[in-house]
């Protein structure tokens, strides 16, 4: 299995906000995380309406983490992207194999809640190796736009 493209750009997006406080334009982001800007755009939409990430209107605008690096986690990151992380279609509600009593379902679901356990163990202070304090926040008088 492979993450989508779409869900490692998401964490590139918030590995460079981290390392990089401050606002940010998206063209800056698009440009250093070699992420096509019409997707460089969808994803901090999504990020914005995550709560992870916060918008600046204007032309000092830009993009900045609404949290500390600290607080966001590898799998919310992911998530925002791809939706609930899940091994197999089986284990979605509305999917049913036909099969009774399927011993797979349960196998999926272990393996599943281990790598989401693991995924929500790391944060972007550590995966960044920022200290407390530094990267996250950088505001300034212009008022945000956070959802």
């Amino acid at each position: 299995m492979v993450m989508t493209l779409e869900a490692d750009y998401a964490v590139r997006i918030v590995e460079y906000l981290t390392k990089n406080p401050g606002r940010r334009d998206a063209k800056t982001i698009s440009e250093n995380m070699q992420v096509p800007m019409r997707f460089c755009l969808k994803i901090l939409r999504g990020l914005v309406q995550a709560g992870m990430v916060c918008s600046y209107k204007g032309s000092k605008g830009g993009y900045s983490l609404e949290r500390p690096a600290g607080e966001i986690t590898l799998l919310e990151v992911i998530e925002s992207v791809e939706g609930p992380y899940m091994l197999s279609r089986c284990q979605k509600e509305e999917y049913s194999c036909g099969r009774e009593h399927c011993g797979l379902h349960s196998i999926y679901e272990k393996v599943s809640s281990t790598v989401r356990q693991e995924l929500g163990s790391y944060t972007f202070d550590v995966i960044c190796g920022v200290r407390q304090g530094e990267g996250a926040q950088s505001g300034g008088p212009a008022e945000p736009d956070c959802e």
